[in-house]
């Protein structure tokens, strides 16, 4: 295919799945959590059959696995990874993408509910101007996180299945519940999707690599006090959620999201809940170094246990849970796979931008089980949020990049 030709590949592909709403569910802790992502599984499972994959598989938590064997021997088998959920930030499920030639300036993406795009507030707009852009209409996430990295492999595939470009042994998966913890990737089989190392395509501007991320830890504390009628109360009630309130204030308000940057890590206090019996408090632990990381949980539960000393008579329990691990930690000396993204990036002309990734991607959870497994990039922008956009030139360089990587590897470079 040529640019134009891929041009086209990608958005068509990327619009059919669009059109399938498969927002995760946080509150529902079946994996997959909608109906939404059994839908995308389905979808996809077809088109890997009907493109002549082998043990082409949906297991029963929606990983969609396959396997394409290699027309190059003796090179290692390589995995691609993306997640087909999209996130639930409290906007519409259901994805409603434009497409818009962009000639600079504020974008209008909703006129009827008066909705823009702002350069004030995201001037990386500009560095696309003369483009064509796939927008939101303002009521959604646009999805490309992660729909674009699925799109991405399975137009990969395509491209040289049917243009018999060499390669070595491929295997792919789509995986779901990335946006709610992970969960699909920490439930993939790995006798399955057997490989040596593997890639996430996740996200992120053209050139964006990730290869360290946080340690992430959940906790839940649970406090239970002792209720009585205010009036009688003296002496005997015993409010959880000022206990709850004291054992936050035991936290450095210097080390919280909003307060920390680069690869400082932070708590988070993300939920707290209460009535007059029992108070809840959810605290997310996110820190890149191994040592500090395990100093954080460890500084939960002494705040814990220093709060059920000043209040003996409620009972408080802590539940300290790993959600993922850095990807570096796992590199160990070989860094073959890092090393081959970067070159690919300089055969395509592509300035590398290195990033430590304050989240985590399939590939912490991946890694955290023995599998290295790096990302690189989509290439669009402000995930999360209704300004969610794909320019269309990046989407062909990251569909580029997945090729040349493949190219790599079946060279032995």
């Amino acid at each position: 295919m040529d640019h134009h030709q891929k041009a086209q590949a990608l958005v068509e592909r990327f619009l059919s799945y669009l059109a399938i709403s498969s927002q995760s569910d946080p509150k529902n802790k079946e994996v997959p959590s909608s109906e939404g992502q059994w839908t995308m599984a389905r979808v996809l499972e077809a088109g890997l059959k009907e493109f002549g994959l082998q043990d082409v598989e949906v297991d029963e938590h929606g990983n969609v696995t396959g396997f394409l064997p290699g027309t190059v021997e003796n090179v290692p088998t390589i995995g691609f990874v993306a997640h087909v959920d999209t996130v639930d930030v409290g906007l519409s499920p259901d994805v409603h993408p434009q497409v818009i030639h962009y000639k600079g300036g504020d974008v209008c993406l909703n006129k009827e509910k008066d909705i823009w795009i702002r350069v004030k507030e995201h001037p990386e707009l500009e560095r696309h101007v003369g483009e064509d852009i796939i927008f939101t209409d303002g009521t959604s996430v646009l999805g490309a996180d992660n729909k674009s990295g699925v799109t991405n492999i399975m137009t990969a595939l395509e491209i040289i299945i049917t243009e018999q470009i060499p390669h070595g042994d491929i295997r792919v998966a789509f995986v779901p519940d990335e946006e709610t913890g992970l969960r699909g990737s920490k439930l993939l089989d790995l006798d399955r999707f057997k490989v040596d190392f593997a890639y996430t395509v996740d996200g992120g501007e053209v050139g964006q690599i990730v290869y360290e991320t946080y340690n992430a830890a959940e906790v839940h504390i649970d406090i239970e006090g002792v209720t009585t009628h205010p009036a009688s109360a003296k002496g005997v009630l015993l409010n959880p959620n000022l206990i709850a309130v004291d054992l936050i204030n035991n936290f450095n308000r210097l080390e919280t999201p909003e307060n920390t940057d680069v690869k400082e890590g932070y708590y988070w206090i993300k939920n707290m809940s209460g009535n007059p019996a029992r108070a809840h408090v959810q605290i997310n632990i996110r820190d890149f170094d191994d040592a500090t990381f395990e100093a954080r949980k460890q500084y939960v539960r002494d705040v814990v246990e220093l709060t059920a000393k000043r209040y003996p008579r409620a009972k408080i329990t802590a539940d300290i849970e790993d959600i993922y691990r850095n990807i570096s930690g796992g590199l160990g000396e070989d860094r073959y796979p890092i090393d081959v993204m970067y070159q690919a990036l300089k055969e395509l002309g592509i300035e590398p931008k290195t990033v430590a990734m304050r989240g985590g991607t399939d590939g912490s959870a991946l890694t955290a089980r023995g599998l290295v497994t790096p990302n690189y990039f989509t290439g669009s922008y402000n995930h999360h949020g209704y300004a969610e956009f794909m320019p269309i030139e990046g989407f062909v360089a990251s569909l580029d990049m997945t090729l040349k990587v493949i190219e790599l590897i079946a060279k032995g470079r």
